[in-house]
């Protein structure tokens, strides 16, 4: 087999462990909700805004980073990413204020971008052969799912002999790690001059002049949007409204004796079953269309999450829905960033993908704000769990006209 027909490369093995390591610190952030307001008194609206202002800034710094790897090289978006993640993890331990954490909170969501699926997506996509190229966008993502296994429990039980502030700053030291990987992804060439004729404006308005690739944008904002709502919300959920776990349980026998602890581990059962999901995700994609897969996902989604509410919350409940949700949650991204590639090309993978990824962030941007806002409003999530089942709907419609064919994109006006 030659090396480029290999799927198992060094480039996917370390973007597969930077990946892991981003998402482990990012799935966590759901767990400090609940510590943080009884620390300060705030309104759970608060801190759920410095977690939304991290996910806008994700979104926003995603084209940007995927400029900027495709300009100065791949290590030099990863380095900066890292360092700005664990700078923004080390001053949000430091605040006091809400204005601060969520200030802070911009520079980790930049340092996730730079760190994160735009960015090493791009570097996977453009190394595998295409024959491989979907299911290695899978793997990939898969490892982000691994990252969310660990991440919730760990900082749920740093939280057992820690207080939050230190939890961050054991985080930010971790982020820092991610540069020590950076030797197996390659040398990460910036573009030659010739291949850098056209910019990063021009782009954009020649991507938004194409139907599909509008459609694409649109309908990758409900991913977004429920995942950033589970991601920040779902553990406070299930521990003020599931159902007690009842002693002699399978749960209560493995150690989960609390629905906070149920809660944390939720996050983690999500990203289990994530795992398989997003690999056999990334497997379908190299042989049916990308956007029908795509549509049956955003179904299932919305039909798993309306079941979940309509029926009484209780350890079980929660179990199945981490399992169902959970093999689903990732497994739009190869599906998404392979549906970018193969019509556009890898040539601006990165860039196209990260305003694609915008759409994604700017739903969970509003997914995690509405989350706290309308808890603070009503007391429960019920209605803005049921707005994510309504954007679910949308994006199943929304892919099914995209135009799946290899196109040139039109002529800048």
């Amino acid at each position: 087999m030659s090396s480029s027909s290999k799927l198992f490369t060094p480039i996917l093995i370390g973007g597969c462990i930077i990946l892991l390591i981003n998402f482990a610190l990012r799935a966590s952030f759901g767990v400090f909700q609940i510590p943080v307001q009884e620390t300060f008194g705030w309104p759970r609206a608060d801190f759920s805004m410095a977690i939304a202002i991290q996910n806008l800034a994700w979104g926003i710094g995603q084209p940007l980073f995927g400029a900027l790897a495709e300009r100065w090289g791949d290590r030099w978006a990863i380095i900066l990413g890292a360092l700005l993640y664990a700078i923004g993890l080390a001053m949000s331990a430091m605040v006091t204020t809400p204005a601060a954490m969520q200030f802070w909170e911009i520079a980790v969501g930049f340092g996730i971008a730079g760190t994160g699926f735009g960015v090493i997506l791009a570097v996977v996509g453009r190394a595998a052969s295409d024959e491989n190229r979907s299911l290695a966008l899978g793997i990939a993502t898969a490892a982000g799912s691994a990252g969310q296994v660990f991440g919730a429990p760990l900082a749920e039980g740093l939280l057992s002999i820690m207080e939050w502030q230190s939890v961050f700053l054991t985080f930010a030291g971790l982020s820092l790690t991610m540069m020590l990987f950076l030797p197996l992804l390659g040398p990460g060439k910036p573009a030659s001059p010739s291949e850098l004729e056209e910019s990063l404006g021009s782009v954009l308005k020649r991507a938004f002049r194409d139907p599909s690739y509008l459609m694409i944008f649109f309908g990758f904002f409900s991913c977004g949007y429920q995942l950033g709502f589970i991601t920040a919300h779902f553990p406070a959920l299930v521990t003020e409204m599931c159902g007690p776990i009842a002693p002699g349980s399978l749960l209560h026998s493995i150690g989960i004796t609390t629905t906070s602890s149920l809660g944390a581990w939720s996050i983690s059962l999500i990203g289990a079953a994530n795992i398989a999901g997003t690999i056999f995700a990334g497997w379908l994609g190299n042989r049916f269309s990308r956007k029908y897969l795509l549509a049956g996902v955003y179904t299932l989604r919305t039909i798993i999450a309306a079941a979940f509410i309509l029926s009484p919350i209780t350890p079980t409940s929660v179990m199945l829905f981490s399992v169902g949700m959970g093999a689903l949650w990732l497994a739009t991204v190869p599906l998404t960033s392979g549906l970018v590639a193969y019509i556009y090309g890898l040539r601006y993978m990165g860039t196209l993908y990260g305003f694609v990824f915008l759409s994604h962030q700017i739903g969970s941007f509003l997914g995690v704000w509405l989350g706290g806002s309308l808890y603070d409003q009503y007391g429960d999530y019920t209605l803005v769990w049921w707005v994510g089942v309504g954007v679910g709907a949308f994006s199943a419609l929304i892919h099914l006209p995209v135009r799946e064919a290899p196109s040139r994109l039109p002529a800048a006006a």
